[in-house]
């Protein structure tokens, strides 16, 4: 989709989150069509009130049809809308949610090592030779058997 979408000047569809997002990270104007009540109505009122697209339901094409045609026969409401949506897109929101989901693992996996430092867990078991199990705990210096 995004191939076509770099290459178009208006994006008419649904108002499907996705969709959306990707055409204001390419600062793209948006004309809607229809929406799925309740779940994507909202993404209707994020469009316009960003100011770069509106709503005209597919039950009036020529509706459709006049409003694109005045976006792209106006040179300046179109540069207007584009950079509405360019102030509303997300181009590196991808990139950002790998990032918080990698700092959070982490910040997760320091805190489930320093419990299991304190707490005396065992990590492993290894059988000692006199037929004894010892502990193996992660600590300061790393793996300690008891």
């Amino acid at each position: 989709m995004a191939e076509y979408m770099v290459a178009a000047d208006v994006l008419v569809s649904k108002a499907g989150p996705g969709t959306i997002a990707e055409a204001a990270s390419l600062s793209l104007p948006v004309m809607l069509t229809s929406f799925l009540p309740g779940q994507e109505e909202g993404n209707v009122d994020y469009v316009v009130q960003g100011e770069f697209g509106t709503f005209v339901s597919d039950s009036d094409p020529q509706g459709i049809s006049d409003v694109v045609a005045s976006w792209l026969t106006d040179v300046q409401k179109l540069k207007h809308l584009s950079a509405n949506a360019k102030k509303c897109g997300a181009p590196d929101a991808a990139a950002e949610i790998v990032e918080a989901i990698g700092e959070s693992a982490l910040r997760w996996k320091n805190i489930n090592d320093s419990k299991h430092a304190k707490s005396g867990v065992c990590l492993g078991y290894q059988l000692d030779s006199p037929g004894w199990l010892r502990c193996f705990q992660l600590g300061a210096m790393g793996a300690q058997s008891n």
